[in-house]
């Protein structure tokens, strides 16, 4: 057992307890130290835990912390157990270290905010919640983690509850996750029926003799893996939740979209990534889903004004990305994408709340501009996020995308197609985003006179957080240069053995084509991304008039990207009002008329013959004496009358 280990989930899990029982009784000094305290504590043990990592032989990275035995019914046994191996440490480090900056920043966002205590307690649950679910050794344990943080998105973007939307958006969330949760416990079912073992390492070293390649039940399997992947990481069809995440406060939006739930899906595949490759078909899902995801998120990112939806959709594509990787089996560069997306989103949400702090909690971009001279320090590390989420060469987002789309084009699963929709997609990509930039912070001041009397820049309790990121989302990339810029890509040597069984099961080798090929395509890449550039440019900056003659142009399209595609409404129409008259119809007719019904029909027959029957029950001794006489007399005139006719008593009662 390594003395460690659990201090990792149980850190942040002492800092909610201590919060959550105390709530209202701790100044916010006491509360801000706990909070930030544990998750520092969790961080300073997770370096401490990958230079161990990193010390040990490649093949030998892997520290299991088996508790005890958590449950055992007859063949059906599951310890309670921690594995930390490369792929696990990547992620702890992304959600203590991001998580860490997010706490910090938190203490100047949140400031104010009577839920002050609260608020940082369902933090703190949701960082031991992620945690739970990357350390898990088995497939029981990570479900454990993965319900875990789809309470805290529930308690997070519903925390301003008092406000019907939040609220609402809250449940959605929840709601939502529930069909790619019920999809999960599938997978695992299928999964302990086939192999009967839950544990990972267990599970991974039987798959290929337990499951036929390519057959009916290694498909099922993984394809409801997949749809619990895709309720978490939000792809189509369940994406529908996280942009109305955005009720939530702007911290929550940067941790969810950055560290914990939205990566979890991602996880998941890369986690199970020898089960993945045993399912063609199901690997051919992936990338299509992912890849249209990426795309169609994409084009409506492009003409949203709520600041925070345009990151939203931002996350909603950039997760498309991750998921088209590991559906051409570069789980690693998923994973990679995964890493520099969680530095320059964090930042670009944090960027994004400091611009709502500053106005006086407006998020519409309409009303902002020129805001750079308020706003220098979130400016500068703005820029630096956008330039690395639109794939700008030196920036941390250029090395993961191009690995990306490099290996959507050459791998053994791989496409022309899906590089062709990926490069467009970095295309609107780069276009949103610097649309976004040039209406935030340049250009005409179009907020009211009132609003820009306070602007300011956040205090350093928000802004050093910025710096950090900005830095992250430069410098992070650098550990994975391709091969063909002469460098060692760490990252990819780093995670080698934990995908090194599943390698061996793709038939050909991971990659074709030629180094000439690769360097056409990433400069095509680079140029035309610096075209989308300049173009928003043109339209949002220098030009702006021109971008409303082209909405005008073309209002339909407009109107239809504006409108997000009217999926929510669709969703509405079909599914969700279908499903209301449906249960309105079990409610009146069902249980009311007929189930009620025969009990309640049953208890007043019951009441009624009571009712009658109970008038012979006066408690009058005369009364009785009474019936008891009459009921004489009339036996005896019933004798009389059988006498006198020469019948008897009982044929005259059959008569």
């Amino acid at each position: 057992m390594n003395t460690l280990l659990p201090i990792i989930p149980l850190a942040p899990l002492a800092g909610f307890l201590v919060n959550f029982v105390f709530a209202g009784k701790l100044s916010k000094r006491t509360v801000s130290l706990v909070a930030c305290g544990s998750v520092f504590v969790l961080l300073a043990i997770s370096i401490k835990l990958f230079f161990d990592l990193l010390s040990l032989p490649a093949d030998e990275r892997v520290i299991k912390d088996v508790w005890f035995n958590w449950m055992s019914v007859g063949s059906f046994s599951v310890d309670f157990s921690f594995l930390l191996d490369p792929l696990s440490a990547i992620m702890v480090l992304v959600v203590s270290g991001v998580g860490l900056l997010i706490h910090i920043y938190s203490i100047g966002y949140m400031s104010n905010d009577p839920g002050y205590g609260r608020y940082f307690s369902y933090l703190n649950l949701f960082t031991f919640s992620m945690l739970t679910l990357v350390l898990a050794g088995n497939f029981l344990l990570m479900f454990v983690g993965w319900e875990g943080v789809g309470l805290c998105s529930y308690l997070l973007i519903g925390f301003w509850f008092e406000r019907q939307s939040a609220s609402d958006a809250g449940k959605k969330a929840f709601i939502v996750n529930r069909i790619g949760d019920f999809g999960m416990l599938l997978g695992m079912f299928i999964i302990f029926w086939a192999v009967g073992s839950l544990d990972f390492q267990t599970v991974f070293a039987k798959a290929p003799v337990a499951f036929a390649a390519g057959g009916g039940l290694i498909t099922a399997a993984t394809l409801m893996l997949f749809l619990g992947a895709a309720g978490k990481s939000a792809q189509i069809p369940l994406y529908v939740w996280l942009p109305d995440a955005m009720e939530g406060p702007t911290p929550v939006s940067a941790l969810i979209h950055a560290a914990t739930m939205v990566t979890a899906g991602v996880y998941l595949l890369a986690r199970t990534s020898i089960l993945f490759v045993m399912a063609p078909t199901t690997m051919l899902v992936v990338a299509i889903v992912g890849c249209a995801t990426a795309f169609f998120a994409a084009t409506i990112g492009l003409f949203q004004n709520d600041i925070k939806r345009v990151l939203a959709y931002s996350t909603i594509s950039q997760l498309g990305y991750m998921f088209m990787a590991c559906g051409v089996a570069a789980f690693g560069a998923g994973i990679f994408h995964l890493m520099t997306h969680a530095f320059f989103k964090a930042l670009l949400f944090l960027g994004a709340g400091s611009v709502i702090h500053a106005m006086s909690n407006e998020q519409d971009m309409r009303k902002m501009g020129g805001l750079k001279k308020y706003l220098p320090t979130t400016y500068l590390t703005f820029i630096v996020a956008t330039l690395a989420i639109s794939g700008i060469p030196g920036m941390s987002g250029f090395f993961s995308k191009d690995e990306i789309l490099w290996k959507s084009f050459s791998s053994e699963y791989g496409h022309p197609i899906f590089w062709v929709v990926g490069l467009i997609t970095a295309l609107l990509t780069a276009f949103y985003m610097f649309r976004l930039v040039y209406m935030t912070f340049f250009g005409k001041e179009r907020m009211d006179e009132k609003t820009k009397s306070h602007l300011h820049e956040s205090p350093r309790v928000m802004t050093v957080p910025l710096v950090i990121l900005a830095v992250l989302s430069v410098i992070g990339g650098w550990i994975g240069i391709p091969h063909i810029f002469g460098a060692t890509n760490y990252f990819e040597l780093w995670l080698a053995p934990v995908f090194a069984q599943t390698e061996g099961l793709i038939s050909s080798g991971a990659v074709h084509g030629a180094v000439s090929t690769e360097w056409t395509l990433m400069i095509t890449a680079v140029v035309l991304i610096v075209g989308s550039i300049l173009l928003a440019r043109h339209y949002f900056l220098k030009h702006p008039e021109s971008a409303e003659k082209a909405k005008e142009s073309f209002a339909g399209l407009h109107r239809l990207l504006y409108g997000k595609y009217f999926i929510d409404e669709l969703y509405q129409k079909f599914i969700i009002r279908p499903i209301h008259v449906f249960s309105l119809a079990l409610w009146k007719i069902v249980d009311v008329v007929i189930i009620d019904g025969l009990i309640n029909g049953g208890a007043y027959l019951v009441g009624g013959v009571s009712k009658v029957l109970r008038l012979v029950q006066t408690g009058r001794l005369t009364s009785y004496a009474t019936a008891f006489t009459i009921g004489v007399l009339i036996l005896a005139g019933a004798a009389l009358i059988a006498y006198v006719s020469g019948t008897s008593l009982t044929s005259l009662g059959q008569r």
